[in-house]
């Protein structure tokens, strides 16, 4: 391994270290349950654990898990002897939400987001049923951000992809190693081990019109001011609630003689509801 690749990977190791530490991502006796798509990014995920398990302060086992989606032409026999190469405990999930996304989704719409549903669905559920700790996924760092400013720019609501979750049925613990990551570090790591890569038929090629909008602004602003995502990512663990304007994450109404008086109407008579928001 030449100077460089040895110094992009400990700066991996480095920040996928550091971000399960920072969120307590990974404690003792976990079993930890990757989900490996066959892209870049869970792949180089399951390496930085599997080359943290063996120093790591805690023990904990790591089981990749895979949902083979039915979809044409997918080479099944990739995965599996890749993982049997690395000596990694392994399942694969067998459920046909091609067909079902192919069917209920209209001609030319995004496949995306009801693919993504149901698979999370899936792998949640065996996740659940057999016992799984944590459920690790691969979304780096540029993946929060996106997120972020989709929330941001179309979505009206301040929130992104956190690095440590409950998930809103409440039954799994998903942890996002990668967090820390940049996907530039991810993309040149996975073509350095030549990672078997396996492109998504179904959607891959078929990014959100509006993901695709934020990726080019970030790509722009980064071309043009180096370390801009660095310092918005830094800004998403640093919030300051009594400085932006949601009433139910700071009270408001309670500061200083404020306290304890009635509001009272302030609307005008003919005043439709949303203009006092204007």
């Amino acid at each position: 391994m030449s100077h460089e690749s040895n110094k992009l990977a400990k700066r991996l190791r480095r920040n996928v270290g550091q971000a399960i530490q920072d969120y307590r991502m990974i404690v003792e006796g976990d079993r930890v349950m990757v989900c490996l798509s066959g892209g870049k990014d869970s792949y180089t995920m399951l390496e930085m654990l599997l080359q943290l398990q063996a120093k790591a302060p805690v023990k904990f086992s790591i089981t990749a898990v895979n949902l083979d989606q039915k979809q044409p032409d997918f080479p099944e026999h990739v995965l599996p002897d890749y993982l049997r190469s690395r000596g990694v405990d392994f399942h694969i999930i067998e459920q046909d939400t091609y067909s079902v996304v192919k069917r209920v989704v209209p001609e030319g719409k995004t496949l995306c987001s009801l693919c993504s549903r149901m698979r999370r669905g899936a792998l949640y559920t065996y996740a659940q049923e057999q016992g799984f700790t944590k459920i690790a996924l691969g979304h780096h760092r540029d993946d929060i951000l996106a997120t972020f400013f989709l929330n941001l720019f179309f979505g009206g609501s301040l929130k992104a992809m956190p690095p440590k979750l409950l998930s809103d049925d409440g039954r799994n613990i998903v942890i996002r190693p990668l967090s820390y990551c940049r996907e530039t570090d991810i993309a040149e790591y996975a073509r350095q081990r030549e990672f078997p890569i396996i492109p998504c038929n179904l959607c891959g090629s078929q990014e959100h019109l509006q993901r695709k909008q934020v990726r080019r602004m970030m790509e722009s602003w980064e071309a043009e001011h180096p370390g801009r995502s660095e310092i918005i990512f830094k800004a998403l663990s640093n919030v300051a609630p009594s400085q932006l304007a949601d009433r139910e994450l700071f009270d408001f109404a309670s500061l200083g003689r404020d306290a304890g008086s009635a509001p009272g109407n302030w609307l005008m008579p003919d005043a439709e509801p949303e203009d006092a928001h204007r």
